[in-house]
């Protein structure tokens, strides 16, 4: 009988050579940005009327955001591939038996619907893999519970989901959250008070943050969104957000490209010498990620913005020290 695959011997390689293939040259777009997609989708499910949000990421963090929006009622559509999402809320519900949502392993996701739905109302229960079980969300619970009129807890060990909610929305104007935590817990709240707002409080809602605010360029860039979807947003240095008595409106959206993957593009083009340019995004995109062409620059770069791209010559480099606190996702870059 033939052997097994099992019992083949293979010997072990011991080294890996790599022959560099010359110049790159090009031009890309990027996937677009996970965090913007699944930002959109949440302002775009509580707006009024439907929004169109172009050049989307199909993945499964956002899959998991689009079939829970249809559980309560919210119309989503995906075209093109995923790139394109039709979102119409005009039948959104708050559910009024115990809802089952299931996020997988999506923090976005269940950290920007725990806030959202705590505003919106009703019956929940979000729940993931394994893993998301063991992924503490107290944080945010307890940012919620002095405002909800209602109940919500986290059910695993250290605060951890699946996380129940039955409420009638929120009855408070302040929150407070804390800031050296992840920056989405504060996201997800501005995001949920334009919802909560339009529940028929008479005034604007106010976060305050207790502490140093972490990954400041995230939040900077929930509230460009929220701003798209006609929410209007103050960002303090205190730091205190205000968020105005304004409810979302239905849009067309366009989704950048994600930055961090586009730097491995630029990086190309710096490490072989050649010229990468990526399209869709600019000098002015939402997302910090971008300055990482500014640190290629110092290392000898040359660096073209346009209104919608950025391309990249490489040349001799140098190394340089740099603070790379606001474009973290590009270290490994």
């Amino acid at each position: 009988m033939p052997e097994s695959e099992s019992s083949v011997e293979r010997p072990l390689v011991e080294a890996v050579e790599v022959i560099p293939g010359g110049p790159v040259h090009g031009s890309t777009r990027p996937p677009g940005s996970k965090s913007l997609t699944n930002r959109a989708l949440i302002c775009a499910a509580f707006a009024a009327g439907r929004s169109i949000l172009s050049g989307a990421l199909h993945s499964e963090d956002t899959d998991v955001m689009a079939v829970a929006l249809r559980s309560i009622g919210v119309d989503v559509e995906l075209s093109d591939a995923g790139r394109t999402i039709s979102v119409a809320p005009d039948a959104a519900t708050p559910s009024t038996h115990p809802l089952e949502l299931y996020i997988a392993n999506s923090g976005t996701t269940v950290r920007f619907l725990t806030a959202a739905l705590s505003a919106f109302g009703g019956n929940y229960r979000l729940h993931g893999v394994d893993r998301m079980h063991e992924r503490p969300i107290g944080d945010l619970i307890q940012s919620i519970k002095p405002v909800i009129d209602g109940t919500i807890e986290a059910k695993s060990p250290g605060e951890c989901p699946p996380v129940k909610i039955d409420s009638r929305g929120w009855s408070g104007q302040q929150l407070r959250v804390a800031g050296n935590v992840s920056s989405q817990y504060l996201s997800g709240l501005m995001m949920a008070a334009p919802i909560a707002l339009a529940g028929g409080a008479e005034h604007g809602l106010e976060i305050q943050v207790d502490g140093e605010l972490v990954s400041r360029p995230y939040v900077e860039l929930t509230a460009d969104v929220m701003r798209s979807f006609g929410a209007t947003v103050e960002l303090d240095n205190a730091p205190t957000v205000r968020i105005s008595n304004d409810s979302y409106e239905g849009t067309n959206y366009a989704i950048e490209p994600v930055g961090s993957a586009a730097s491995y593009f630029w990086a190309a083009a710096a490490i072989t010498g050649g010229e990468v340019t990526v399209e869709g995004l600019s000098k002015q995109a939402l997302q910090g990620d971008v300055g990482f062409c500014d640190v290629l620059e110092q290392m000898g770069c040359q660096v073209e913005y346009s209104s919608d791209s950025i391309t990249v010559g490489g040349h001799s480099l140098r190394g340089v020290d740099i603070d790379m606190n606001a474009i973290s996702d590009t270290v490994q870059t």
